[in-house]
């Protein structure tokens, strides 16, 4: 069979692959990760690539430019190689550029873990610390010196340490299993009846997990995970201390394969294609596992816990489940509530007998990460109306209070990831993210993530680029690019009218960043989709959105949320900007809680259980709210009476 070799610059990374591979899958394989928003369905443009050398052939494809078709580019998922060859990844397209990823908790009094207020600490009031929730891991080590046995005192080994147990804890039901109950005799008697239990919370029951001889109690480590869509971040925990020792975060490299979930989904289905996903997100774990271990001198036989927070679909493919149903009517999970299982059936490379945990969700689109983000908020336990709005390519939100919760899901689509944009980014270094226009002159003024030259424009970026040119009466409230304007910004591109944020000189790989009118009318439409979930919910509720007492914004995309400009789009109700509260990575926090105290870990369960969802794409209001909702900002201008006073209408 006729090979080549396939060198990926500027990495310079080298893979041997058969003939007539595409060029995505041979990035892959060579550990290069390249954005491909439709999973390599040919759709997106995002994989774009550069053929320096060797024999590749490409189909035509409409989403390059004839400047960028001049310059070599071509879409990975859509050329195959036939020779040696050398590819080079711009960095546009590339999934490992430094990405602005969310990894800090919530700074609200119940996500730090405190009641205590801001300026007590500052005047320096000692404040005593009160738990939220009773400290209890998931796996917790307990020491026993168990006195050995008489004639009179004949229990089995096992009992005795049964009845050691029960003697620290008040546990009424114990259970282990055979590779412990073989072992226990003799580890026993050459441990001179001093051994350290490792103790599981298992669904509804209590697991010695493990039995080591000696006293190792003092070293137990658990993992907190956010298993994102789009990123994955993971924190390193003292179960003993409930001390945070490490975070890191990656891209999520499933994202090759698809940006979204429905592509995942989709690729899923298609022959190795839930094997690949699995690995992609389990590797990715264990490498931030691993790293995390090796900084702080902490062996992974000592780190026995695991709790995942993540959307149903990264759940069901964290656990190598097929998510295959969860977009087909009537969209059914094949499990809300995951058992708790040993985290090497899954892949996960801690203690070989340690436990993985998976935040409960309620529904194919409202998974785990809404659970913990209302753990981590608190709204179950509130008396006055609020609502969790997480802002994502699927945004969920719910409404409630301590009294009832409904949720819902809203297919915003991937602009507010920068996917289907032409110079859509993710959020990493040299992406636009803030953006003032001068209505006069229409010149820009911008700042990207870095500080760097500019290489595209994330999801924030475009949320101020829409307001700006709203602002500036560049674009009509309809979206529609005004023509005749004083500006040489205004140009017609391949795809029909653009604007130019920063020509080919400034950036920082030679190509113009602009906003189109196609990207635009996307915008448009996410926002609109967001909007009209959250006005809906409330109103089946029979609230209005002055209603609210609080809004609490979660996830990445929503903490660099510009509240001013986000309601001028009418991506977010016309409200007091005091009422919104951007509570960080809620969904980090609520898996952290749920690995610290089992009392957190039945409450996620009960959260759960207890939300209602509502299926707004069969819903008749929905849809012709959100047709209402495709205007800037709404078309019903009364909704919004400050940008009203903005616009002068």
């Amino acid at each position: 069979m006729d090979t080549c070799i396939v060198i990926f610059l500027p990495d310079n990374k080298k893979i041997r692959v058969t003939k007539g591979t595409d060029v995505l899958d041979a990035a892959i394989a060579a550990g290069v990760y390249i954005n491909s928003s439709c999973g390599g369905e040919g759709v997106c443009g995002r994989c774009k690539v550069i053929a320096k050398k060797g024999e590749v052939k490409s189909e035509p494809s409409g989403r390059l430019t004839k400047e960028e078709l001049k310059q070599g580019y071509v879409l990975a998922c859509r050329s195959t190689v036939h020779s040696d060859a050398e590819i080079e990844v711009p960095l546009a397209s590339r999934l490992a550029g430094k990405e602005q990823i969310l990894t800090e908790e919530s700074r609200t009094e119940r996500l730090t873990g405190f009641f205590s207020k801001p300026e007590e600490i500052e005047k320096g009031i000692e404040i005593k610390e009160r738990e939220i929730f009773t400290h209890s891991p998931l796996a917790t080590k307990i020491f026993l010196k168990l006195p050995a046995p008489t004639l009179k005192d004949n229990i089995s080994d096992l009992e005795r340490i049964y009845r050691e147990i029960r003697r620290k804890r008040e546990i009424s039901i114990i259970q282990t299993g055979l590779a412990n109950v073989r072992k226990v005799g003799r580890l026993l008697r050459e441990s001179n009846w001093g051994v350290t239990v490792l103790l599981g919370k298992r669904n509804g029951t209590t697991e010695v997990v493990l039995i080591e001889p000696g006293n190792t109690s003092k070293r137990n480590f658990g993992i907190a995970a956010d298993i994102g869509t789009t990123t994955i971040v993971t924190q390193l925990v003292n179960l003993n201390t409930r001390e945070s020792l490490s975070t890191k975060a990656i891209h999520n490299r499933q994202a090759s394969y698809g940006e979204d979930v429905i592509s995942r989904m989709i690729y899923a289905g298609k022959e190795d294609g839930l094997e690949k996903l699995h690995h992609l997100v389990i590797d990715t774990l264990n490498e931030l596992i691993s790293a995390m271990a090796g900084e702080q001198k902490i062996g992974l036989n000592e780190i026995t816990a695991v709790t995942c927070a993540g959307n149903t679909t990264m759940t069901h493919l964290l656990l190598r489940v097929d998510p295959t149903y969860l977009r087909r009517e009537p969209y059914i999970p094949t499990a809300n509530f995951m058992p708790v299982i040993r985290a090497a059936e899954a892949g996960v490379k801690i203690n070989p007998r340690g436990l993985l945990d998976c935040l409960p969700g309620v529904s194919s689109y409202v998974g785990g990460d809404v659970t913990a983000g209302i753990l981590a908020s608190g709204i179950d336990e509130a008396t006055e109306l609020s609502m969790l709005i997480d802002i994502g390519t699927n945004g969920e939100i719910v409404l409630g209070n301590r009294e009832w919760l409904v949720c819902c899901s809203s297919s915003a689509g991937p602009a507010f990831e920068g996917g289907g944009m032409r110079s859509g980014i993710r959020a990493m270094g040299g992406a636009i993210q803030k953006v003032e226009i001068n209505p006069k002159t229409y010149e820009v003024k911008y700042a990207t993530i870095g500080g760097g030259k500019p290489c595209g424009i994330c999801g924030s970026g475009y949320i101020e680029t829409l307001a700006e040119l709203l602002k500036a009466r560049i674009i009509e409230r309809s979206g529609k690019i005004r023509t005749g304007l004083a500006t040489k910004r205004i140009r017609e591109g391949d795809d029909g009218l653009e604007f130019v944020l920063s020509g080919p000189a400034s950036s920082a790989d030679g190509q113009a960043i602009v906003i189109t009118q196609a990207d635009i009318t996307n915008l448009i439409r996410s926002k609109g989709a967001m909007y009209t979930a959250a006005e809906v919910l409330a109103r089946k509720m029979n609230f209005k959105m002055q209603d609210i007492n609080k809004i609490y914004l979660a996830g990445g995309f929503g903490n660099y949320l510009n509240i001013e400009k986000s309601i001028l789009i009418g991506l977010l109700p016309d409200l007091d900007h005091r009422k919104f509260e951007f509570i960080g990575n809620s969904s980090l926090t609520g898996a952290k809680f749920s690995l610290l105290s089992y009392e957190a870990m039945t409450k996620a369960r009960e959260i759960a259980k207890k939300m209602v969802y509502v299926e707004l794409s069969v819903d008749l209001t929905f849809m012709n709210e959100y047709t209402a909702a495709l205007f800037l900002p709404h078309t019903d201008i009364a909704r919004f009476p400050t940008v009203a006073k903005i616009l002068k209408i």
